[in-house]
């Protein structure tokens, strides 16, 4: 006898653990750079444009998929459509490939939250510590191995006590933190007389759009980078809106809680850029927020901003990797159960031995990525790498997961959506009890058409063929 399937509480549940899901990583250390990179204000309008119309296709697709099919993405796709259970296999293998790195990340994530703790942000602004501490042998993999633990554990303990309790308490807090730095940092202000800058300074940089200088090739850079950060910030394309759409209630309001979502991660996301630009920009100058984002922001940057705070670094950069260290456990959470909701769908096992063997597996994995950085250290050039960079096996991997596995699943979904199963599939899904589809005539221009298109642009961009 099929056993029923677990859902969220309510609309509430749902709404926050999808928005931990979305606000991660990729919205604090990639967002800010791209916006300050790509114009200021001019990246801000094109990324809430394609939010609302490219983002909110993708986001109400997956998530209808998973309610309708009651099934994660590795057999949600082939109960939809015979021809396209390849396709979960795809979106299935996002998930299964994020999450060992992201989980290590994590892990770099913790280490400085307990240096800061513990009175040690000093040690970190020094130049050689990130570097110092990822190369390594053994610290790396125990902080990995301690945050993949905290994954497991909250995806052990199920959909209620498990994703659900973590995302009513972590969320609440999180934006609490978050509004509270955004605050602080727009307070800041160094050197004196016409030297002086100030937080509202770089407030301007992150808000006023600059098109100086800028061709329409530049503009449709701009374009594409917004794009591929809404991949970041929604979490589509990975498996993880599908299986959560699948504890998606059938009586809740898909339509509302989908826009909940976007205003949700698009606040959170401006808020990143409040947070980080305008303290970058003052202790380190705008130019130094145009050309420094990932790790170099979060690990090399952000400490040495901290450190010329005074007094107040210790505690505001204690708080700054707590709000950090909040956003990755969310998001890796999300992750993990994309994974283990699947191999349950797939396999019939129950999720404790799922959420187990999974655990397993992406600890062996991301033990190979942390010795990627000593032991097993090579140099790889990737397509989209900048001209000199050079990539190592956690490059690797998340260029084959964020950059061609990605843009594949969200092309497929989009032309199973628009043409074999048409448009009303998820229309009819999204207003089954009655609620008002307000943007449906964009949705079956944008998802047969528009996003296809944009998506095969982003894809051959990915490439290095464009």
């Amino acid at each position: 006898m099929k056993t029923k399937r677990n859902s969220f509480t309510n609309s509430l549940g749902f709404v926050l653990a999808a928005a931990g899901s979305a606000v991660g990583l990729g919205n604090i250390w990639r967002f800010p750079y791209l916006a300050a990179k790509d114009g200021g204000g001019l990246f801000l309008v094109i990324y809430i444009i394609l939010a609302l119309t490219f983002g909110y296709t993708l986001l109400v697709s997956e998530i209808s998929i998973g309610r309708k099919t009651k099934q994660s993405s590795l057999t949600a796709y082939g109960k939809l459509h015979g021809r396209f259970g390849w396709l979960g296999y795809i979106a299935s293998a996002v998930p299964f490939l994020i999450l060992p790195y992201y989980c290590i990340i994590g892990g770099w994530v913790m280490k400085y939250a307990v240096v800061f703790l513990s009175g040690g942000g000093k040690a970190a602004a020094k130049d050689g510590f990130f570097g110092s501490f990822i190369t390594g042998h053994a610290e790396p993999i125990v902080y990995d191995a301690i945050f993949l633990l905290l994954t497991c554990f909250v995806i052990y303990r199920g959909i209620n006590k498990g994703i659900e309790s973590l995302s009513r308490i972590l969320m609440p807090i999180l934006i609490v933190l978050v509004v509270g730095i955004s605050i602080f940092s727009l307070t800041l202000s160094n050197g004196t007389g016409a030297e002086k800058v100030t937080g509202l300074d770089g407030l301007k940089v992150f808000l006023v759009p600059d098109v100086s200088g800028m061709s329409f090739k530049d503009i449709f850079v701009v374009v594409m980078d917004a794009m591929g950060q809404l991949f970041y910030s929604i979490s589509v394309a990975m498996g993880i809106m599908i299986t959560y759409g699948s504890y998606f209630r059938d009586e809740d309001n898909l339509v509302k809680s989908v826009n909940q979502i976007e205003i949700f991660d698009t606040a959170i996301a401006i808020l990143a850029g409040v947070m980080i630009i305008p303290a970058v920009c003052v202790y380190m100058g705008a130019d130094k927020m145009k050309t420094t984002a990932g790790p170099g922001l979060m690990f090399v940057a952000m400490p040495k901003i901290f450190a010329q705070m005074g007094v107040f670094g210790r505690v505001i950069g204690s708080v700054f990797f707590l709000m950090v260290f909040f956003a990755a456990l969310t998001s890796s959470v999300s992750v993990l159960e994309a994974v283990v909701s699947s191999v349950m769908d797939k396999t019939g096992t129950d999720r404790k031995k799922a959420t187990i063997s999974e655990g397993l597996i992406a600890f062996v994995i991301g033990v190979f990525i942390c010795l990627g950085y000593n032991l097993l250290y090579f140099e790889a050039k990737l397509p989209k790498s900048s001209k000199g960079s050079t990539a190592q096996l956690l490059d690797i991997v998340d260029y084959l997961s964020n950059n061609i596995f990605m843009p594949v699943v969200a092309i497929g979904t989009c032309f199973l959506i628009g043409w074999f199963l048409t448009p009303d599939t998820v229309i009819g899904e999204a207003t089954k009890n009655g609620e008002r589809f307000g943007r449906k005539n964009l949705y079956i221009l944008m998802i047969r058409f528009v996003s296809p298109v944009l998506l095969f642009i982003l894809f051959l961009g990915s490439l290095g063929i464009i």
